[in-house]
């Protein structure tokens, strides 16, 4: 009986998941990655600042799926196949611990991405699957039931299916092999980026971060929650990503130029902050506003708010007038800021777009346009925010993969 080849086209996080669960499953099956640059796993080394967010510890799908901005509702059904548990699972039962984090992000115990790396190269190297490197894919050809896979270096590679893990691109292009395939191609957009701001006023107070901040962008529906970084460029943080993340198609379209509004204490109404605000001003009557920072807000932060009120650095919360106070609340609840472009999230780079779902059958990720053709990871237009969601996808869509391939 002829041994069964598949070839699996991207050397990321979902290409060795498929692999290695492939390869463990069909021993016979030649199993081959092909990555079209010279290094390997390149988002796993630098995921979570080099430590491997490999997934994030909400083990309720219908909660897990509100963190991908495309997806959602398919996401269902991938999830209700290999969901976070077994994520954990599986990297358990091969000697890999994970630990959680406050904020529900998942590590490697060992805290090292080269764990997570290292384990995948040596695994794909004990099952037979053969790495090719600097083997980028031009095009697919049909030949009856079996496809040959055109390099660029002219050299032509045989398969009997085909997992696509190529991850997102910026650009079209990156997609034209499956293009040609007839699928359909949603348009890429950069998610998950930072907010460029050009006023030195708030970005001279770099480092400085605050908690539960509320964000949105005038004239659309987008409004998210989370904390807030400033940075030498403008505004990053949980709040802003998942805000880049949700709005990717939208603030493309503004060209990344759009008014962004902040409230800085969303949890307290503003009659209430009144209330606190009065009641400060009568218990320490005699004290600097500027030197009293009020809410656990930063005090570099509290003199930028008094002093973009207008309130004198040595004023005294007794001489704290009704219209400063006024001003003062205002900033606190409805702060805006002129965004003026945007700049990659380096350590979480991701774009939309990608295979149309609608031309993917989510119980097995095979095309339903081309037979033996599977999608897993980025390649699909699926995307998470930050916190080891878009890993999560990964696994998931390549287990299926993997599991239903011939």
């Amino acid at each position: 009986m002829k041994q069964k080849r598949v070839v699996i086209i991207g050397g990321g996080a979902a290409g060795f998941f498929a692999a290695i669960n492939l390869a463990e499953r069909q021993p016979n099956y030649k199993v081959i990655i092909v990555e079209k640059t010279s290094k390997l796993l390149t988002k796993v080394q630098i995921s979570g600042g080099g430590r491997c967010n490999i997934t994030h510890s909400c083990f309720d799908n219908n909660e897990l799926v509100k963190s991908y901005p495309r997806g959602e509702k398919q996401l269902k059904s991938v999830f209700s196949r290999f969901a976070v548990q077994d994520t954990i699972n599986w990297f358990e039962e091969r000697g890999i611990p994970l630990h959680t984090e406050e904020d529900g992000r998942m590590f490697p115990t060992s805290n090292n991405a080269k764990t997570i790396s290292d384990f995948f190269i040596n695994t794909a190297e004990q099952l037979g699957i053969e790495i090719l490197l600097k083997h980028e894919v031009e095009a697919i050809i049909q030949n009856n039931t079996r496809f040959e896979i055109i390099i660029k270096n002219n050299e032509t590679l045989q398969a009997d299916a085909i997992i696509s893990t190529s991850g997102g691109s910026n650009k079209r292009g990156g997609y034209n092999y499956l293009a040609q395939l007839n699928h359909r191609i949603v348009p890429p957009s950069p998610s998950l980026f930072t907010f460029n701001i050009n006023d030195k006023n708030i970005t001279k107070l770099m480092g400085v971060s605050m908690s539960d901040v509320m964000v949105s962008v005038l004239g659309t529906k987008l409004k998210t929650k989370g904390d807030l970084l400033i940075t030498h460029w403008g505004m990053s943080g949980p709040a802003i990503l998942k805000a880049s993340a949700f709005g990717a198609t939208i603030l493309k379209e503004q060209e990344y130029k759009f008014k962004l509004k902040v409230n800085w204490l969303p949890q307290i109404k503003e009659e209430a902050l009144r209330n606190l605000l009065q009641e400060v001003k009568s218990n320490a009557p005699q004290q600097l506003i500027s030197k009293h920072p009020q809410y656990k807000i930063a005090k570099r932060l509290w003199e930028y708010f008094v002093v973009r009120a207008e309130i004198n650095l040595d004023c005294k919360w007794v001489d704290l007038s009704k219209k400063q106070t006024n001003k003062l609340i205002n900033i606190l609840h409805h702060d805006e800021y002129d965004v003026t472009g945007k700049t990659t999230f380096k350590e979480e780079f991701v774009t939309c777009g990608g295979i149309d779902l609608k031309e993917i059958n989510l119980s097995t990720m095979e095309s339903k346009i081309v037979p033996n053709v599977f999608f897993a990871g980025e390649v699909i237009d699926v995307d998470g925010i930050t916190g080891g969601f878009n890993f999560q996808n990964a696994w998931s869509t390549a287990h299926i993969a993997a599991n239903n391939c011939l």
